[in-house]
Formats: structure tokens, C-alpha cells, sequence
């Protein structure tokens, strides 16, 4: 990342009120820190630092702080954080932190894409980004401004993982590998009509089944001809069973010396 020249003066006024004609005045409050020195409050051009963000990448800037009457002619900083007005986008405050050029940092760059996805264009998905920052580690002059990525490849319900981003020359991508970051997904309304048909497929197999049970099972049969149908919970007997019942009972009778009486001609 280039550094740019950015002017800073010693601020003096503190309470709101102060703040307050400090910026009706054309300045910005803000301050500067890092283990370098003790933290410093400041003030700059109100112009001069939004056309800075203005014409940069991101808020993402390396700048070379020279501070009116300070010691040190030039303070290596990088832009930590801007505070914007609400209503009219305008820079209220600035953060500044003060880094080495052959000390490696840890920032948050912004994350964009190129290309038109083929799951997107082709299969009607939806390009979904899961992270908009990647945190990387870089010495300042290595930092990237933002971290481009081809999703054109990408096809309907796939992903790009943060182990398959290419990362600019002396720079680390820290994170988890196997944390999707852009994914192409199917449309919510797509996804809704296909469980809703599933779910009367699944509903109309149970009701098919429980009929073939139905149909396949005893207890449906109607009684043969001849037969008295049976009361309800009442068990029918095998007619095999009632033949065997009736001889076991005969030899138990000529045991006991008992005669059959003969059966009457008619």
C-alpha cells in the first residue's frame, strides 16, 4: 500500500463546544496512537481527508503524518477507523495508528468480486457474499487496499473458501480455510416449492401404504359361506383345530368306560 501526505496540527480544545467550532472552522478532530508514543489529539483538514477517502479504494489508507512543531518530521499511520455523520456522509473524527515500516500489522481489507457467476447466470441462483472483510497480516508497505476475486467459475450451490483465495504477494489471509466466503444459492422460492413437493410425496406414499396393509391383512376377510362370522374380539377357531378338540375328547370318554348311545333310526 502506498502512503500519501496528509498535514495534522496539535489540538487544544476538548468539550463538545470546542469540537464543535473545530469543525465549523473546516477541521476534523482526531488522534493518534500506537506503542510508539503516547496517544496524541489532533486536528486536520476537513477537505483534505475526505478527498483522500474520496478517491481511495477504502478507508483502508496508509498516510505520512507530519504534525506541526512535533519532534518527528514524519509519522508513519495507518486510517484505523472514521467516524461519519449520519445524515450527511460527512468525517466527524479520525483515528490514526502509528506502525513501523518493518513491522507487519493486522488489518481488515474490504473483499470485492468480478465476473458474473455461471450458477447465477446460467442456473438462476443468488450470489450471496458471507464475509465482506478479510483480516490480513502484511508489513504496511505490502497491504493490499482490497482483495479481488473471479467468481465467473462459480456454479449453483457451490462456494469460494477463504483457503482458495490467492493472497497478494507478502501477505497472509488469516482465518479458518474452510470458511465459505462467496457462495452462489438457490433461490429461497425455489427451495420452498421443492419441499413442499416432497413433503405430498412423502404424505401420499404413507397413505398408499397403510391401504395395501389394509387390503393384505386377515382381518379384513369376510367369513366363508356356511361360517359364522365372529364377534368382535372374539377368536375364531381352525377347523382343523375343532377336529382334533372333538377326538381328544371321544378316547377320553372310552377311557372312563362311557358308551356313546347309538343313534335312533328314524
Amino acid at each position: 500500500m502506498k502512503s500519501v501526505p496528509l498535514k495534522a496540527y496539535p489540538r487544544t480544545q476538548m468539550r463538545r463546544g470546542g469540537v464543535k467550532k473545530l469543525r465549523d472552522t473546516g477541521r476534523v478532530p482526531a488522534v493518534i496512537y500506537g506503542h510508539q508514543a503516547k496517544p496524541q489529539n489532533l486536528e486536520i483538514n476537513a477537505k483534505e481527508i475526505s478527498d483522500l477517502i474520496h478517491h481511495s479504494a477504502s478507508e483502508n489508507m496508509l498516510v505520512d503524518l507530519s504534525v506541526e512543531n512535533d519532534a518527528r518530521a514524519r509519522r508513519l499511520a495507518l486510517v484505523q477507523e472514521v467516524q461519519h455523520h449520519p445524515l450527511d456522509g460527512k468525517v466527524l473524527h479520525v483515528d490514526f495508528h502509528e506502525v513501523a515500516e518493518n513491522e507487519k500489522v493486522v488489518v481488515q481489507v474490504p473483499l470485492e468480486t468480478v465476473g458474473e457467476a455461471a450458477g447465477v447466470k446460467t442456473g438462476g441462483g443468488v450470489l450471496e457474499h458471507i464475509l465482506f472483510k478479510l483480516k490480513v497480516r502484511a508489513l504496511p508497505k505490502d497491504l493490499p487496499e482490497q482483495i479481488v476475486i473471479d467468481v465467473s467459475h462459480l456454479e449453483l450451490g457451490k462456494a469460494v473458501h477463504l483457503g482458495e483465495i490467492p493472497a497478494p504477494a507478502g501477505v497472509e489471509i488469516i482465518g479458518d480455510k474452510n470458511n465459505p466466503v462467496v457462495t452462489v444459492a438457490i433461490p429461497r422460492a425455489e427451495e420452498e416449492e421443492a419441499a413442499a413437493t416432497t413433503t405430498e410425496a412423502v404424505a401420499a406414499g404413507d397413505v398408499e401404504m397403510i391401504k395395501e396393509k389394509k387390503e393384505e391383512g386377515e382381518e379384513g376377510e369376510a367369513p366363508a359361506k356356511g361360517e359364522k362370522g365372529a364377534k368382535p374380539g372374539e377368536r375364531v377357531p381352525a377347523k382343523g383345530a375343532e377336529k382334533g378338540a372333538a377326538a381328544a375328547a371321544e378316547k377320553a370318554a372310552d377311557k372312563a368306560g362311557e358308551k356313546k348311545p347309538a343313534e335312533k333310526k328314524k
